[in-house]
């Protein structure tokens, strides 16, 4: 089978800034890759039209069209005529979307569309209780009205947006996956007792406003605690603050703020051994579709503590392979940190446990082989 991707980003420094969508798109397609299929990666947005190859993937960088007014549309014709001469070659028999802006809205490929919910802008707003850009939501509904195929890394997601975008129709519920084999703990790397790690971009909607107070709630009971933090700083969207890192600097009481470490982004070697290193990794986020940075610390045996909200119970079992608490209760959220730097055993049981369902679940191989059965099925369908 021949699977052509359409995405604004993807995990190469060339090809600019990546998050989510990204990894996710790079991970299905090293399963698919490995299960003999051939992948095409469209990406939009780019500085350059240019064909590359790279990993045994073929990418074609498209250049945005600049036109007031009219440079989406313009794009998504550009996008859409490409598509259709790749079908004409032979070269794509499905093409697959996020659900991100949706960018299929006016795009009519010659062959099967499949958009995948890692959240949508709608569906972000709505979590962060705050208004959707009128363009995007009328974007994003067109698009998925208009799909083949809807699959969903969640079931939550899946029926949020269905309610939101008001869509009678169904999900297949495909997780997001990760490489288990590049995520595996290194015994040669000791844990560093009583530190605790966030990895991820700070920003509001992952908690980050809230990880102080949690953390100042932990230094009472246990002043030897580390917090340490690794990721790109965001402007917040609420304050217009250009820097979530900032804001957070005054909500850290001053005996928990000196044993906290910002790091920045750093590279993946480094966060690797930064995981290794941790006694606890720590989630509070408000606003996922299905974190891939969970699935990561998991699968490298860590024990943490998470969001009790919608999406976590389909990848963390509470009191199993991890806790799950809400993010505004800081104290309760503290004591189960403490708990965890407290209890080795418990750790240890967590972390087993964590990486055995990440094999049996999330797994690129696993993930790689539910998509193409679906993908299968549509093309029948088809």
């Amino acid at each position: 089978m021949k699977i052509g991707f359409l995405t604004p980003e993807f995990p190469y420094p060339e090809m600019g800034v990546s998050g989510g969508i990204g990894t996710s798109i790079y991970n299905l397609a090293q399963g698919l890759l490995c299960l003999g299929h051939q992948v095409s990666v469209i990406v939009y947005g780019q500085k350059t039209d240019e064909v590359v190859v790279k990993e045994g993937i073929t990418f074609y960088k498209v250049k945005n069209i600049k036109f007031k007014g009219f440079s989406r549309f313009l794009t998504q014709k550009k996008i859409q005529r490409l598509i259709n001469s790749l079908v004409k070659e032979g070269e794509i028999d499905l093409i697959e979307a996020p659900d991100w802006t949706g960018i299929t809205a006016n795009i009519k490929p010659n062959c099967p569309v499949v958009i995948r919910l890692n959240g949508s802008d709608t569906y972000f707003c709505h979590l962060d209780q705050r208004p959707v850009k009128f363009s995007n939501r009328i974007q994003e509904q067109k698009a998925l009205r208009m799909a083949d195929g809807l699959v969903s890394v969640s079931r939550y997601t899946a029926e949020v947006t269905k309610e939101l975008f008001r869509l009678n129709c169904s999900f297949e519920i495909i997780p997001n996956s990760i490489d288990v084999a590049k995520f595996v703990k290194n015994p040669n790397i000791p844990v560093q007792e009583n530190t605790i790690l966030y990895f991820g971009t700070l920003i509001r909607k992952k908690g980050l406003l809230e990880l102080p107070h949690i953390f100042n709630e932990v230094i009472q009971k246990r002043p030897e605690a580390r917090l340490i933090l690794i990721g790109r700083d965001a402007a917040d969207v609420v304050s217009g603050n250009h820097s979530t890192w900032n804001m957070m600097l005054p909500m850290f009481e001053p005996e928990a703020l000196k044993q906290v470490s910002y790091l920045g982004s750093v590279s993946y070697t480094d966060i690797a051994r930064h995981i290794n290193e941790a006694a606890v990794c720590v989630f509070p986020t408000f606003a996922e579709a299905l974190p891939v940075s969970w699935i990561e610390a998991m699968a490298m045996e860590k024990a943490i503590v998470a969001s009790a909200i919608g999406w976590a119970e389909e990848v963390i079992d509470n009191t199993k392979n991890g806790f799950l608490v809400s993010p505004t209760e800081h104290e309760q959220y503290a004591d189960c940190i403490i708990q965890l730097l407290q209890d080795v055993a418990l750790r240890e049981t967590f972390g087993t446990n964590a990486r055995n369902k990440v094999i049996q679940k999330f797994s690129i191989e696993v993930v790689a082989q539910q998509s193409v059965d679906f993908y299968q099925r549509l093309l029948l369908k088809r």
